[in-house]
């Protein structure tokens, strides 16, 4: 997909560090990025609360825990 603006490249280059370009393609792989982060954590966190291995609000007891066969 192609966009089209008008901004002086050189003062973006100069407060950037890096042109117009390349500091859009990097902002949209940033935010590219962080969705998908974000909807793989929705998933884990889904997967972890369907778990049977959950502890439901058990606590493991000192006492039992050292306790010998």
């Amino acid at each position: 997909m192609n966009i089209t603006f008008s901004v002086d490249e050189h003062l973006a280059a100069q407060a950037m560090g890096k042109s117009l370009n390349q500091a859009v393609r990097d902002y949209l792989e940033q935010l590219a990025g962080s969705q998908q982060l974000q909807t793989e954590l929705r998933a884990f966190e889904q997967s972890a609360l369907a778990s049977a291995g959950r502890l439901d609000g058990w606590k493991f007891d000192r006492d039992e825990a050292n306790r010998r066969a």
